[in-house]
C-alpha cells in the first residue's frame, strides 16, 4: 500500500511539474513573440528609414514651397533611428512613427501640385518601393499587435498570471493609430 502511494505521489509531482513547466514556457515563448514581432516592425521601419532620403532628395528638386515639410521628416527620421529597438521604448517608437506616417502622407498629397515630380521615373520607382514598404509595415504590425494579445492574456489570466509576475513580464501595448490617423485625408486642407 505505501508502495502504490509512492508512486501516485511521485506521478502526481510529474504532473505537476509539467503543467507547472508548461506554463512557465507559454509565458516565456509569448514574451519572446512580442520581441519578434517587435522586431519585424523595427526592420520595416529601418528599410522605411533607408528610403526616406532618397524620396526627399528626389522631392526636393521639384518642392521649393515645402522645404519645411521636408526638414521636418528628415528630423523626425533622424530621432527615429535613435531610438533603441528594446520593448520599453515600444511607445516611443510608435509615437515617432506615427509622426512620420502623417508626415510623409503631407509630402505625398503635396505632390499631386508637382505633375514632373510625379512623372520622375526615380521618384516612381522611389515610391513603389515606399509603398511595398508601408504594405510590410502594417502586415508587421498585424503580427506584433496579434503577440501582444497572446502575451497580455496570459499576463492577465490566471495561473500564468503568477509566472508573469514571477519573471516580471508586464503586458505591452498594442500599436494603434492615432486620432489623425483615423480621419479621411483632406487633400485641400495640404494644398497652397
Amino acid at each position: 500500500m505505501l508502495e502504490i502511494y509512492s508512486i501516485f505521489m511521485l506521478v502526481a509531482v510529474l504532473v505537476i511539474s509539467m503543467v507547472l513547466y508548461n506554463l512557465y514556457a507559454g509565458v516565456i515563448k509569448s514574451k519572446n513573440k512580442v520581441k519578434e514581432a517587435f522586431s519585424s516592425i523595427d526592420v520595416q521601419l529601418k528599410k522605411r528609414y533607408d528610403l526616406i532620403p532618397n524620396i526627399l532628395t528626389i522631392a526636393n528638386k521639384f518642392m521649393e514651397h515645402e522645404r519645411g515639410l521636408l526638414e521636418e521628416v528628415t528630423k523626425l527620421r533622424v530621432q527615429a533611428m535613435g531610438v533603441s529597438n528594446d520593448l520599453s521604448q515600444t511607445n516611443k517608437k510608435f509615437e515617432l512613427d506615427k509622426l512620420i506616417n502623417a508626415k510623409l502622407g503631407q509630402i505625398t498629397v503635396a505632390m499631386e501640385n508637382y505633375p514632373q515630380l510625379k512623372s520622375d521615373a526615380t521618384m516612381t520607382q522611389a515610391m513603389s518601393a515606399f509603398q511595398d514598404t508601408e504594405e510590410h509595415i502594417a502586415a508587421a504590425r498585424r503580427f506584433y499587435n496579434s503577440a501582444v494579445n497572446d502575451l497580455n492574456n496570459k499576463v492577465e489570466i490566471f495561473p500564468s498570471s503568477i509566472f508573469a509576475a514571477m519573471c516580471n513580464i508586464q503586458a505591452q501595448p498594442f500599436f494603434e493609430a492615432d486620432e489623425v490617423s483615423r480621419k479621411s485625408i483632406n487633400a485641400s486642407d495640404y494644398l497652397k
